[in-house]
C-alpha cells in the first residue's frame, strides 16, 4: 500500500498552480476540479490578515492562496511520512481525505480575518465540516478526488466523533499541532507579504526532521531547532503583525459593532456565515445600524487612538470580567457616561497558545519536547503570552484628553 500511495503522490499531481511563495503547487485533475468550485473560490474574497494591510500594505493575500499553500505543505509532509518505515498503515483514500482537509480547512472562515473571533458564532471549523458534507463539495471529494467526505470533515472539525478511526486521529494530529502545515504556510506567507523577516521558516529542514509518532507526528532530536524557530517566529509575528496596535484597534472597532448588533437582535448569527470581505463591508454600514459607523470608519482608515494600555492579569477580577464581551460592552457604556465622552472601546486579545506538546525521538525512544534541551521550556513559552496580552483602551482622537483627565478607566 505504501508503494501505491507514493506512486499516486509522485505521479498524479501534474496540474501546476503558480504561487509567489512556493512557486509551483501541483494538483491532480480531481483536486483541480475541487478548487474550481464556488465554496473554495469564495476564499479569494477574504484577506488572510484582515486589517493588517493598514500597517503593511502588501498584506492583501487571501485565504485561497493560504489554503493552496497548506495543501502543498501537507502533500510534502505526508510523502515524507509514508516513506518512513515506522509510519502507521494508511489507505490511499485516507491520504486523499487528509489532503482535501488541508485544502479546505478554512472554508468556513469569517470575513476580515479574526475580527469576528470571540463572537457568539459557530467555530469556523464546524462550518467547514458542514460544507464538506454538502454538495457540490461532497460529490467532488468522493467521485473526482477519490477521498471520503466524512473523513475529510472529521479531520477538520474536531467536534465530530472520530469513531476510533486511526487515520482520522493520525491526520488530525498532523493538521493541528506544533509543526503543522497550516503554521508552516501562514508564518512564511504572512512574513513574505508583510515584508518582514520574522516568520520565515526553513521548511525543507523542518519537514525532513518529522517522524511518525504514536497517533501523530514528532521530530527527531535534530529537529528541535525547527520547533524553536516556529515558536519564536510565532511570538514575533504576533508582536509585530497580528497584534500590532493599529491592527488591534481596527479589529476592536469591528468587534464592538458586531457584538452590539448581535445582542440587540439586529443581526442573526446565520447572517454572518458565508460572507466575504466585500459583502461584509457593503452590508454592514451606518444605514443598516448606527453602530456600524465603526465599520465604515475602519474601511476608510479613520481609526480610534490608544488612550492607555496595561498588561492583562488573569488574577485581577476586573480584567477577568472584561473578557466577557457582553460585560465589556456594559462596562464601556458605564464609563462613557461617567466621563461624558462619545465612546470608548476596551480591547483584550483572546488567549493564544504556543504548543510544545510534541514527541521528540532521541536514541530510539520518544520523550516530551518539554524534557528536551530546548531553551523554550514551559515557563518561557508561557511568558510569550503574558508579554503579548495587554488590555488597551481606545477612543476617538478628539476625546483622548477628556478621557485621560478622568483617570484610569480600569480602576
Amino acid at each position: 500500500m505504501k508503494e501505491k500511495i507514493l506512486r499516486h503522490l509522485n505521479n498524479e499531481y501534474t496540474e501546476p498552480v503558480r504561487d509567489p511563495l512556493w512557486q509551483n503547487i501541483f494538483l491532480s485533475p480531481g483536486f483541480k476540479k475541487l478548487v474550481s468550485l464556488k465554496p473554495f473560490q469564495h476564499l479569494a474574497g477574504i484577506k488572510q490578515l484582515g486589517p493588517s494591510y493598514h500597517v503593511y500594505p502588501g498584506a492583501t493575500h487571501t485565504r485561497l492562496s493560504h489554503s493552496l499553500g497548506v495543501f502543498h505543505i501537507s502533500k510534502r509532509i505526508i510523502s515524507h511520512l509514508v516513506s518512513h518505515r515506522d509510519c502507521i498503515s494508511l489507505s490511499e483514500e485516507g491520504v486523499k481525505s487528509f489532503l482535501c482537509a488541508s485544502l479546505l480547512h478554512d472554508l468556513g472562515h469569517f470575513p476580515y480575518a479574526h475580527s469576528l473571533k470571540e463572537l457568539p458564532l459557530k467555530d469556523h471549523e464546524v462550518i467547514t465540516g458542514e460544507l464538506i458534507l454538502e454538495e457540490p463539495l461532497k460529490g467532488c471529494i468522493e467521485y473526482e478526488v477519490g477521498a471520503s467526505a466524512w473523513k475529510t470533515a472529521a479531520i477538520v472539525n474536531l467536534e465530530m466523533p472520530h469513531e476510533n478511526d486511526s487515520e482520522v486521529i493520525f491526520f488530525r494530529n498532523i493538521l493541528s499541532g506544533v509543526l503543522d502545515p497550516d503554521k508552516l504556510d501562514y508564518l512564511n506567507r504572512d512574513a513574505f507579504f508583510c515584508g518582514v523577516p520574522y516568520g520565515i521558516q526553513d521548511t525543507d529542514f523542518a519537514i525532513s526532521k518529522i517522524v511518525p509518532a504514536p497517533e501523530g507526528i514528532g521530530i527527531n532530536v535534530q529537529g528541535i531547532t525547527a520547533v524553536e524557530n516556529i515558536l519564536f517566529s510565532k511570538y514575533l509575528m504576533y508582536k509585530t503583525v497580528y497584534w500590532h496596535k493599529t491592527v488591534r484597534i481596527a479589529t476592536a472597532m469591528i468587534k464592538k459593532a458586531m457584538i452590539t448588533a448581535l445582542l440587540d437582535g439586529s443581526i442573526n448569527p446565520n447572517d454572518l456565515y458565508g460572507l466575504d470581505d466585500n459583502r461584509f463591508f457593503s452590508r454592514y454600514t451606518e444605514s443598516f445600524h448606527p453602530v456600524m459607523s465603526l465599520i465604515d470608519m475602519v474601511n476608510e482608515r479613520k481609526l480610534y487612538k490608544c488612550v492607555s494600555e496595561t498588561p492583562f492579569d488573569s488574577g485581577d477580577r476586573l480584567h477577568a470580567s472584561l473578557t466577557d464581551l457582553e460585560y465589556r460592552l456594559d462596562f464601556e457604556k458605564q464609563k462613557t457616561k461617567e466621563l461624558g465622552c462619545t465612546d470608548i472601546i476596551i480591547d483584550i486579545p483572546e488567549p493564544i497558545s504556543f504548543e510544545i506538546n510534541l514527541p521528540v525521538l532521541d536514541g530510539g525512544r520518544y520523550t516530551s519536547y518539554i524534557e528536551s534541551e530546548s531553551v523554550f521550556s514551559g515557563p518561557v513559552v508561557e511568558g510569550f503570552t503574558r508579554s503579548l496580552r495587554k488590555i488597551r483602551v481606545y477612543a476617538p482622537e478628539n476625546q483622548i484628553n477628556k478621557i485621560k483627565h478622568g483617570g484610569d478607566i480600569l480602576n
